[in-house]
């Protein structure tokens, strides 16, 4: 028997199902997809043959994929990270062909690295062998600073991940009107998507209001950094936040009536005429809008 429950709270409903209705990764995605002229010429011809030959997966079947391919390489023995292949989400318009690696290779070190968080030595060594450690650590040091942009000719990671949650900061970069949404069974999606240019454009103006009202707050530090990991991108590619596996939480009238990315705007556009009280306000909604996915995590 299927059994469902549900917490409300400032407006916003959220959905717990059996396990079979609900996916594992619950989960928020910030993509960007690069056009192919972004690429080498021999990435270009793999992407191709990738797409030609329909190996690309969709959003929706995406992160099962990848967390089954990680937990593959990851059980293979721990001795060594494995050569994984190229894999990608692809969007198709009339111009070209936009590309969103998965970059599995950093994906499975991040794993190795987070087997061992919180762990005693001796189990931590077991799991992941310091050998294997290290080869994971340098992986992912190369991938954030930047080092694999000049060795592959692609900026460090194409998708961020976040649980339980979407990061304030993300909805900075996109707009309300952006907003793209399908409530049918076994097609329940709710995703912003805007070009890169604009993308850009609002966090810089973003970051100026929260440095000139706030200073160097962590929410200020947060719209920098991921400001820099834009600026890392092709200037004809687009922007995606997809809310994955957080729709399932949600009921069909809280995606329908999400306006986070408005939220923000309205706090940011308070902050810079000086409206603290407005500011305030539109923070707290947002807040009290995604408590109640968070607070699932520690009933889960």
């Amino acid at each position: 028997m299927r059994s469902t429950c549900c917490v409300r709270g400032s407006g916003t409903t959220v959905r717990r199902g059996t396990i079979a209705c609900v996916p594992s990764n619950f989960a928020a995605y910030l993509r960007v997809y690069e056009p192919l002229t972004a690429f080498d010429r021999e990435r270009q011809l793999y992407w191709r043959r990738y797409v030609k030959d329909g190996r690309a997966i969709g959003p929706l079947d995406g992160p099962g994929r990848q967390r089954t391919v990680v937990m593959e390489a990851l059980g293979a023995g721990w001795t060594r990270l494995p050569d994984l292949p190229d894999e990608a989400y692809v969007l198709e318009t009339d111009e070209t062909l936009l590309i969103c690696p998965w970059n599995l290779r950093f994906r499975v070190a991040e794993a190795a690295l987070s087997a061992r968080d919180g762990v005693p030595a001796v189990l931590a060594d077991a799991f992941v062998p310091p050998r294997l450690a290290g080869l994971a650590k340098s992986v992912v040091e190369d991938w954030r600073s930047g080092a694999k942009v000049l060795e592959q000719g692609m900026p460090r990671v194409h998708e961020q991940v976040s649980t339980w949650g979407v990061p304030l900061r993300w909805f900075v970069f996109v707009e309300l009107a952006e907003k793209q949404l399908s409530v049918r069974p076994g097609r329940r999606v709710l995703r912003y998507r805007t070009e890169i240019s604009k993308a850009r454009r609002r966090a810089h103006r973003a970051h100026s209001v929260l440095r000139k009202s706030l200073g160097d707050a962590p929410i200020t530090e947060a719209v920098e950094e991921s400001t820099r990991w834009l600026e890392e991108f092709h200037p004809r590619s687009l922007v995606e936040l997809d809310y994955g596996g957080l729709v399932p939480l949600l009921s069909d009238d809280a995606l329908a009536a999400d306006d986070s990315p408005g939220l923000v705007a309205t706090g940011l556009a308070g902050l810079s005429h000086g409206d603290a009280d407005s500011a305030t306000e539109a923070y707290e909604q947002l807040v009290a809008r995604w408590r109640a996915v968070q607070l699932l995590e520690r009933s889960n």
